[in-house]
């Protein structure tokens, strides 16, 4: 346990900082999951839309220090790549 006034502090800042990030990447996941479902029924025009509100949502994220930048950068390119082969597979 803490004895200092400082490392007290620090935990209590610890413990703010790390529910405030769980619920940012809870929010993210979610909407995550959502634009997944999208793409898993074939909805092109509600997976373009969702995309754009992921896609912010991962740099606020990353911008944050949440979630790191690459992370956010792979993040974006996995789910916009999932969509390219959507389209691809729907046009075909």
């Amino acid at each position: 346990m803490a004895h200092s006034l400082s490392a007290k502090k620090r935990i209590r800042q610890n413990e703010t900082r790390r529910a405030r990030n769980r619920a940012r990447k809870s929010a993210l996941k979610t909407e995550i999951r959502k634009l997944d479902d999208a793409i898993h029924d074939k909805k092109v025009e509600e997976a373009q839309s969702l995309l754009r509100k992921v896609t912010k949502r991962i740099d606020q994220t990353a911008a944050k220090g949440t979630l790191h930048k690459n992370a956010a950068a792979r993040k974006k390119s996995r789910l916009a790549r999932a969509i390219n082969r959507m389209q691809a597979a729907a046009g075909a």
